[in-house]
Formats: C-alpha cells, sequence, structure tokens
C-alpha cells in the first residue's frame, strides 16, 4: 500500500500540529516541583513539551512536502491512514503492557516496515523490517531507560 494523497498528508499533519501544540501547552501547565526544592529544569511536563514543539515542526514540513502526484487515488489513502491507525492503536492498546516492551516496540517498527514499505521486494521487506525493528526497539528502549530515567513495561 501507498499513501499517495496530498490531501491526507496534508490532513494528518494539521492533526499532528494540533496534538504537537497541545503537548506543549500541557507540558509548559504542569505543575512545578520547586515546592519540594527539585530543581527547575526537572520539571515533569519538560519530556512532553520537547516532544510536542518535536512534532509540530516535522508535521509543518510534511504539510510544506505533500505534493500531489497525478496517479493519487482517493480511497486507498483513506485506507492506508486507517490502517496505520489500527496498526499503532493495536502497539499501543494490546503490545505495550502485554509483550516487554523491547519486543512490543520491535513488532511494531518491523510491522510497519512490512506492511507500508512498499518499493521494497517481498523478502528485502521482511528482513529490512525485522533489521528496523530489533534496532528502533532497542535505541527507543535504552533512550527511555537510561536518558529519561523511565521504567518500561
Amino acid at each position: 500500500m501507498r499513501l499517495d494523497s496530498a490531501r491526507a498528508d496534508r490532513i494528518t499533519a494539521i492533526v499532528l500540529i494540533a496534538l504537537g501544540l497541545t503537548m506543549l501547552w500541557a507540558g509548559y501547565t504542569m505543575d512545578r516541583l520547586e515546592i519540594r526544592r527539585i530543581h527547575p529544569s526537572s520539571i515533569p511536563g519538560l519530556l512532553p513539551m520537547i516532544l510536542g514543539a518535536g512534532m509540530s515542526i516535522c508535521a509543518v514540513f510534511l504539510y510544506l512536502g505533500a505534493k500531489d502526484p497525478e496517479d493519487a487515488t482517493h480511497a486507498a489513502s483513506w485506507r492506508t491512514m486507517i490502517l496505520a491507525a489500527l496498526w499503532s492503536s493495536a502497539y499501543a492498546l494490546l503490545m505495550v503492557g502485554t509483550l516487554p516492551f523491547y519486543v512490543a516496540t520491535a513488532v511494531y517498527v518491523a510491522g510497519f516496515v512490512i506492511i507500508f514499505d512498499t518499493d521494497m521486494a517481498p523478502m528485502k521487506r521482511v528482513v529490512a523490517g525485522v533489521v528496523f525493528g530489533i534496532l528502533a526497539a532497542g535505541i527507543i528502549g535504552a533512550l527511555f531507560r537510561y536518558a529519561f530515567l523511565v521504567r518500561l513495561p
């Protein structure tokens, strides 16, 4: 499957910009911990603020980069977007918490590459998906565990 619709890219970008700005605002308005004599730079909302700003910036680039190809099909774009939403929901609602975080993330990333990267031959997609899944799970897990000091499920 291929998401060819510039319209879907623009709609997705607008939704992601709104979500990112909401995360930025919510992180900014979170309670501070100065009352407990904790350093002001260790505010709980710092990570959501950084992620929200980054998401908004990337969404702006998505919006600006959306182009209308000649062979775009509107229905295929909606099917692809719905499939991506279902796969992401399955990761968030079913895999995380049921499986160890590293395994769930590896399966999610590998599945995403296998399902959506249609430019490669099927066997290459599977190999690339597994490699990307393992690398992404290791890097994301290490980042959360050692840089953000988050206990993973």
